[in-house]
């Protein structure tokens, strides 16, 4: 039997989950959240307070220490939030705000560094970075930080950050997977990309040094030690990457494996244990660890277009709705919805790229409007699949938005013409940090525990051939928009 605490620190809250590992069966004995919320304005700023979010998490560690029924653990893992930034001072104390990869201040970098590199440029930096020159990563925030002269002794990412509070030491590494999501990493030669830190002016001792996930830390410094005494002897292995973590806790973590996930956004995730697998230009390369990547593409939107529907018109009530899904023809409202109405990541990355409705009639309804808004969000994943060329392979598929409609499921598989194993997992990403410490520690390996699948959706023929004519009308008012 084998115990291992997750810390899972999202975008909207952090959880705490104690799972046990015994007979082949992983199970989650107790769980400890608390909300967060990200700093938001008018300006394009998404940030937290490093220390207030580091408070967070360590009342809920002292909450969790304090529990008469806390079991011996053999390890500590983490997922994080990634695509985040923090300035610490040489006694690796906060010097900024933590950045997130919401934050779009640095827009106007990326359109300079844009016209600097050229296309040709752009192209050589996806390839070798694996990010494409977006606000989401670091290299346009480091230019923004450096012209309003913020500084700091290292940059860093916040996981880092705790266990070097925690443990006491300035040489602890990021891991290579969340390092991946900074956009200034060669995910191929596993190291900071020397162009870009030219380019930017960095040293490399400026960034943290990097390692594999299963890097433990043991030993924690003495303050933390006599605070979390159940703590104090247990292996801590480096935080990996929310989308890694939850490709493995969702099944998807052998070669050839597809995760989909729709939350609040929605994201398409395909592992390769390819040296140097192709990369389409349009899609991510992460890392999952030194031997798996991690290819596909997120959009921003998901669940939030569900919920800015349902806010701002008149729908049936819940059931009404999903019952009136599942009995309408595919693309029978007329309506082409571009959803990018919290603007556009994968596949065009386009900044000035917005939400528009077009084919608008009296007759139209607020179900017609809702079908189609679900059936673009499906739309945007299937040009996503397009560039990745997906195995035939059915999609490991789970997140609250998808698991919550069987219809939008329905609309999903029809759109990518694939089966969908929907997933009956509420926590994937806890649950793959575990199993990737669980591999760590030599107890599994990172296919053994596959999660329990609710239902098996099948593309409908008609459905299938449907959205094929939408995905084409979608793609020509894309072009008329933006070209």
């Amino acid at each position: 039997m084998r115990h291992v605490l997750a810390i899972d620190i999202g975008s909207s809250s952090v959880r705490l989950i104690v799972y046990r590992y015994a007979e082949g069966e992983l199970t989650a004995l107790f769980t400890l959240s608390a909300p967060i919320a990200f700093r938001t304005d008018s300006s394009g700023a998404s940030e937290i307070d490093a220390e207030s979010l580091r408070s967070v998490i360590e009342g809920l560690l002292d909450k969790l220490c304090g529990r008469a029924d806390f079991p011996k653990l053999n390890a500590v893992c983490m997922a994080t939030f990634v695509g985040n930034l923090l300035g610490v001072d040489a006694h690796g104390r906060a010097l900024t705000p933590i950045y997130t990869y919401a934050d779009t201040r640095c827009a106007p970098q990326v359109e300079r560094l844009r016209a600097e590199l050229g296309e040709a440029g752009l192209r050589e930096s996806h390839q070798r970075v694996g990010c494409m020159l977006h606000t989401a990563y670091h290299a346009p925030k480091l230019l923004w930080l450096r012209e309003r002269g913020v500084q700091a002794v290292q940059w860093t990412d916040f996981a880092t950050y705790l266990y070097r509070t925690w443990f006491g030491r300035a040489d602890i590494p990021c891991s290579y997977s969340v390092a991946s999501w900074s956009g200034i990493f060669n995910g191929v030669a596993l190291c900071w990309d020397t162009p870009w830190l030219d380019r930017l002016g960095l040293r490399v001792d400026q960034l943290p040094p990097l390692a594999d996930h299963s890097a433990a830390q043991c030993g924690l410094a003495p303050e933390y030690a006599a605070r979390w005494r159940p703590l104090r002897s247990v292996p801590f292995f480096l935080a990996v990457g929310d989308g890694a973590a939850a490709n493995v806790g969702s099944g998807a973590a052998a070669h050839g494996e597809t995760a989909l996930t729709i939350g609040t956004t929605a994201a398409l995730r395909v592992i390769s244990t390819e040296r140097e697998p192709e990369l389409p230009f349009g899609v991510w390369r992460y890392r999952v660890d030194a031997q798996r990547h991690l290819i596909g593409g997120a959009t921003s939107e998901g669940g939030n277009i569900f919920q800015w529907i349902r806010e701002q018109f008149q729908l049936p009530e819940r059931q009404t709705v999903e019952r009136q899904l599942l009995e309408r023809t595919p693309d029978e409202h007329g309506l082409t919805f571009l959803p990018m109405l919290a603007g556009e990541r994968a596949p065009n990355w386009n900044p000035k790229a917005l939400g528009t409705l077009h084919g608008l009639r009296l007759s139209t309804t607020s179900v017609d409007i809702l079908q189609a808004a679900l059936e673009g969000v499906a739309l945007r994943l299937a040009a996503i699949a397009r560039l990745l060329r997906l195995p035939e392979l059915p999609i490991w598929a789970g997140g609250g938005a998808l698991r919550a409609s069987k219809a939008w499921a329905q609309i999903v598989s029809d759109a990518l013409n694939m089966p969908l194993r929907l997933v009956a997992e509420d926590e994937p990403t806890a649950r793959g940090a575990t199993i990737m410490a669980l591999a760590a520690l030599g107890e599994v390996a990172l296919t053994d525990l596959p999660p329990q699948v609710e239902a098996l959706i099948l593309p409908r023929p008609d459905g299938a051939s449907s959205l094929r004519a939408a995905f084409e009308r979608h793609a020509a008012l894309y072009q008329r928009l933006y070209g």
